[in-house]
């Protein structure tokens, strides 16, 4: 499902405008900017992305003359796509460790690689 969709959603729940859930929804799903396929949800859609969330929106979102928690918006949108609330852990088990995610096989590159030019 994507973001307005997800936000239609969220609208019907809780009253306001679509609009109003727009920026929660589209964070949780910003993650497609670099992951084209399904497993750009291992970036936002679990406990830690719903924890984030609150971090940046706020605790609640005033819809009219309530306050709706970040948390439910943001878990609603994990649930309408997963069916469940999944962790980080979830998402990494079974994942293979290699070599360099220990540091043990460091690449040394000139700084001006990293740099992006001829310093």
């Amino acid at each position: 499902m994507n973001s307005w969709y997800h936000a239609q959603s969220a609208a019907r729940k809780w009253g306001g405008d679509p609009g109003d859930y727009l920026a929660i929804e589209e964070f949780i799903d910003s993650s497609k900017q670099i992951i084209g396929d399904v497993r750009h949800r291992a970036m936002y859609h679990h406990t830690a992305g719903v924890y984030l969330c609150q971090r940046i929106f706020g605790d609640t979102l005033r819809i009219g003359r309530k306050q709706v928690p970040v948390r439910l918006i943001a878990e609603r949108h994990i649930l309408e796509d997963l069916g469940w609330l999944p962790s980080p852990a979830d998402y990494i088990e079974g994942m293979p460790i290699k070599a360099w995610m220990s540091g043990a096989q460091r690449q040394q590159l000139p700084l001006s690689t990293l740099l992006g030019g001829d310093q």
